[in-house]
């Protein structure tokens, strides 16, 4: 019957299904790494250190709830988020998380490490600075996520291979290095580098799902 509260019950239980299948640490850092672009089963399992079969089971979960979708290519399977509303979606969670949960801050500073040191540049002012040429955009991620989709005018120099790419970059430019968001390490790791090495450096504000998030200028493939 229309309006009956066993209805309602169902009704709200699909709602609250979207939230089950986030409600899962491992689960959100897929989601994390999906922000970035397609990737394998494989790829995803070591993103996240988890076993291919334990993966697996969470990306099920997360198709499931609707939130990802996946395709085969011969015996591999590529996982993808089903829209740009749920990197939305996870992005409001960060920030909820960030305003409300009271130690959320000392988590992050946890993993994250001192930030002393690491300047900050906005998206405007990256973009500005960009359109004038006079600076370097690093985009340390792994090269799966670059070739995906990254900052329009960007090198791909993942932070595992950045010391062997130091000569090539000139001192008397400024270097901003971006990862994958606010909670990505990576970033941070590589202006420290960068600094140590005499080179004038900062990291984005936050990272490329944001970037790409406000429309500004992209490509897609290999540099």
């Amino acid at each position: 019957m229309a309006g009956s509260r066993e209805a309602k019950d169902e009704l709200f239980e699909g709602l609250a299904s979207v939230a089950k299948a986030l409600g899962n640490g491992h689960r959100a850092e897929i989601v994390d790494v999906l922000a970035q672009g397609e990737r394998s089963v494989e790829d995803i399992a070591t993103e996240i250190a988890q076993s291919v079969a334990n993966t697996s089971h969470h990306l099920r979960s997360l198709a499931r709830a609707g939130l990802v979708t996946t395709r085969r290519d011969g015996t591999r399977i590529f996982y993808r988020l089903a829209s740009e509303r749920v990197s939305e979606l996870w992005s409001a969670m960060r920030d909820v998380a960030a305003a409300h949960v009271t130690d959320l801050e000392q988590l992050a500073a946890a993993y994250l490490g001192s930030r002393d040191g690491v300047e900050e540049i906005t998206r405007a002012e990256l973009e500005d600075r960009l359109r004038i040429g006079d600076v370097i955009v690093l985009d340390v991620r792994p090269t799966p996520e670059f070739t995906a989709g990254h900052v329009r005018g960007a090198r791909s120099v993942p932070i595992s291979e950045l010391r062997h790419h130091l000569r090539a970059l000139p001192h008397n430019t400024e270097v901003v290095a971006y990862c994958r968001g606010p909670y990505c390490v990576y970033a941070n790791d590589a202006v420290l580098q960068l600094a140590k090495h005499g080179y004038r450096a900062s990291r984005l504000q936050d990272g490329y799902p944001e970037w790409r998030g406000e429309g500004r200028p992209v490509a897609v493939g290999e540099a």
